[in-house]
């Protein structure tokens, strides 16, 4: 049974686009995807603008992944494929007839500073420097630039979503190969892959590390909570502007590499310095960033809002995924 609605997503060939997908065709929408391929790509405006003319709802994800080293291509890429597909978007909704009523677009909960004294709302919270921040920035400040009275918009300022994706994979090889303890910042020879990039870069030229001891905290969301905050957003009229997409309930690094040991089975893990974790990250593929920033915060507008989360516990949350990895085929 179809309701008539239409909805366009961008960037969901990845993880949280797959299931958001298929949510929203459970939910009847005729769904028009945007990407590098098909029928509507990022090189062809007309058939952007084709897609979005009277679609319901547009949901941006797109992106290049940031579960890379941070080379200068792909630090690059990462702001390049950010804020070129924003723009795209906004030339599109702003240019046809019968806009959206509502356009979400991907933003990142590490927009906020290394934070180590209280957690960030919306409302209140306090920015970081720096290449992730500078992105981030770059990024909602594209998004909600221009006027477009027909069209509602929501940054979705998402925290690390633990789901079938490459931060929770990262994490949990990390408990698996016998590094499931602790992870401690400190010394390491001076890089500047996270200085800061665009027009106002922001930060230090080069990278220092923050003496946390292992108490860093760790903002997180199931994958069915993004899901189902998207949902809700998409039907309350009344809330705009920056969301954060996170669970009530943070914890610090400690508690989580306890968590991911128990869920993997692993009975010791062993504390990682910054100086065993550069060269492990290294063979990953990715930064250290994902275990070693403080990132706290709180879903301040889903929760004056009425949102219920269906996993706001971290071992719970991780129990449901380790049981449906169990469950899957091959």
């Amino acid at each position: 049974m179809t309701t008539g609605m239409t909805a366009v997503v961008a960037g969901a060939s990845g993880f949280v686009g797959t299931a958001l997908i298929a949510a929203l065709e459970a939910d009847g929408y005729e769904v028009r995807r945007i990407g590098r391929t098909g029928a509507v790509t990022w090189d062809d405006p007309a058939s952007i603008r084709r897609a979005v003319e009277g679609a319901d709802l547009v949901v941006n994800l797109a992106g290049k992944s940031v579960n890379c080293r941070y080379t200068e291509a792909n630090r690059d890429e990462i702001l390049r494929s950010r804020v070129a597909t924003t723009r795209s978007l906004s030339e599109a909704i702003g240019g046809v007839a019968n806009p959206p009523r509502v356009w979400m677009n991907a933003s990142t909960a590490t927009i906020y500073r290394h934070e180590t004294e209280r957690p960030n709302r919306e409302q209140g919270g306090i920015l970081g420097s720096g290449f992730s921040v500078d992105v981030a920035r770059a990024w909602e400040r594209e998004f909600f630039a221009g006027d477009l009275p027909g069209t509602r918009r929501v940054a979705l300022r998402m925290a690390i979503v633990l789901g079938d994706g490459p931060a929770t994979n990262t994490l949990f090889r990390l408990a698996r190969i016998g590094l499931g303890g602790p992870q401690y910042d400190g010394w390491w020879f001076p890089h500047r892959r996270y200085r800061g990039i665009g027009v106002e870069p922001t930060g230090e030229a080069r990278a220092s590390g923050h003496p946390t001891h292992g108490h860093q905290r760790f903002s997180w969301i199931h994958l069915d909570d993004a899901i189902g905050a998207i949902r809700f957003l998409r039907d309350r009229d009344d809330l705009a502007g920056p969301v954060n997409l996170a669970s009530p309930n943070p914890v610090d690094n400690a508690s989580l590499m306890r968590s991911l040991r128990s869920a993997v089975g692993a009975p010791i893990g062993l504390p990682a310095r910054r100086w065993m974790l550069e060269p492990a990250m290294l063979v990953l593929r990715t930064e250290p960033e994902l275990v070693l920033k403080s990132r706290w915060v709180v879903p301040g507008v889903l929760a004056d809002a009425g949102y219920r989360f269906e996993f706001d516990d971290l071992d719970d949350a991780l129990a449901d995924l380790s049981g449906r990895s169990a469950r899957m085929p091959g």
